[in-house]
Formats: C-alpha cells, sequence, structure tokens
C-alpha cells in the first residue's frame, strides 16, 4: 500500500518540488498551504508522516506540531530555510523526528521520509515475545500498545522518544554509545546528528520530570546515555 504523506509549506514551488519527489517513488501526497490547512486536512485524513515547513505565516510550523502531538505520535519532518541550531533542537523538543534544511536535495528528503517510515514499520511489526510489557522501577513500558506509564499515570512521548527509552530498557544498566542510540532506534537512518539524540533525551526527562521522575536516563560524560533508577521524586 502506497505511504500517505501530508507535505505542508507556503511556497507554491517548494511543494511542487516535494510532491514530484514523493509521487515518483509512488506515494500519495497532500498537500497545505499554511497551519491552518495543515491541521484540518490532518484531522479529515490519515497520512503516515507530515514533512512540515517551520517558517509559515500566521501558524507556523512549530505551532502546528505542538497541535499535532496533543492527538497523535504520526512522525513528522520538519523544512527550514534557516540552518539555526535552537530551531532544530526547539523543533525536534516539542515532537519533531528529524530536520532538514532549505535549499535541500529532494533525493536525501525522499531518504529520510523512507528511513522513518521503515523505523515506524519496524517497531509496530515487533519480534515474537517483543510485545509484553516491560518495567523498571516505577516506570512500565509496553511496545505492543506503544505506551509509557510511570507510577500508573500515562507519560505522552513520541514514536521516537518511546523508541530510545525502550532501547534503553532494554538492557539495564549497559552504557549506550549515541551511534548505538541511532541505530536502534532509527533503524538505518542516513546520518543524523549527535545533537538530535541530546534533544530527544532532554526532551524525555523534561517528560518523565514533569511525571515526578527526575531519574529516567543518566549521562555517563565521555561515553553515552544509560537508564536511570526510574524511581518517584514526589
Amino acid at each position: 500500500m502506497a505511504h500517505s504523506i501530508l507535505v505542508v509549506d507556503d511556497d507554491p514551488h517548494i511543494r511542487d518540488v516535494v510532491r514530484f519527489a514523493f509521487e515518483k517513488t509512488g506515494m500519495v501526497i497532500s498537500t497545505a498551504q499554511d497551519g491552518k490547512d495543515a491541521l484540518r486536512q490532518f484531522d479529515q485524513k490519515i497520512h503516515e508522516l507530515v514533512v512540515l515547513d517551520i517558517g509559515m505565516p500566521e501558524m507556523d510550523g512549530l505551532e502546528v506540531c505542538r497541535q499535532i502531538r496533543k492527538t497523535s505520535d504520526t512522525p513528522i519532518l520538519f523544512l527550514s530555510a534557516r540552518d539555526e541550531e535552537i530551531d532544530r533542537i526547539l523543533g525536534l523538543e516539542i515532537g519533531g523526528d528529524d530536520y532538514v534544511t532549505k535549499p535541500f536535495s529532494p533525493r536525501e528528503l525522499v531518504a529520510r521520509v523512507n528511513a522513518i517510515l521503515r523505523r515506524t514499520r519496524n517497531t509496530s511489526a515487533s519480534a515474537p515475545g517483543a510485545t509484553s510489557a516491560t518495567s523498571h522501577g516505577a516506570l512500565v513500558i509496553d511496545p505492543g500498545a506503544r505506551s509509557a506509564v510511570f507510577q500508573g499515570a500515562p507519560v505522552s512521548l513520541t514514536a521516537l522518544e518511546f523508541d530510545i527509552l525502550r532501547t534503553l530498557m532494554a538492557r539495564p544498566g549497559f552504557v549506550f554509545t549515541r551511534d548505538l542510540i541511532l541505530d536502534a532506534a532509527y533503524a538505518g537512518n542516513i546520518h543524523v546528528a549527535d545533537r538530535t539524540i541530546d534533544s530527544h533525551v532532554r526532551n524525555i526527562r523534561a517528560k518523565m520530570a514533569a511525571a515526578g521522575c527526575e531519574s529516567v536516563i543518566e549521562t555517563v560524560h565521555g561515553v553515552g546515555f544509560k537508564l536511570g533508577r526510574c524511581e518517584a521524586t514526589r
């Protein structure tokens, strides 16, 4: 079945370029010219991924992402005309899965989208026995339901945040380098900067801290990350 992608950009030329590149691979493309149109189309039709421009008038892509994340963990890839670290970090921290800077190569964009879709497909088709819930401290994750619960309260994680946390929980006490996390959570994605993983880890920590857990992921300086105690702090 062809993948359904929503492309959101206020530049008609960009929309046409992206549509052409994706349709060449057999994907089914919907387009939106602004944030309000994007949310309307997202609510009306199921999309497997959203390509979302950040710099749009009235409602920018960051706000569109915030609205989508209230109800859905559909993967989001950001487009931006500015190669500024603050944009990348903020986009990832509010729930984006990847980030491409304009001007971009259509082939690279297609490759990144395909990598995200492969990861999503692979995690939804887990190996036998991998769908049972596991716990560590007061944290319980259920790969089959794609859910995380701390002290009985659900914690809302994006698909990639969940995969990173599940990777760490699979081997408590083991220190994962950023490359190992990339290999496990991104499932063969093309190059992703180390700072991308750091941003997702920071986001997981913030969400878990809001739920009462300050010890979900520990940093091992010079090496990487490992699962924390996952104990309640209040």
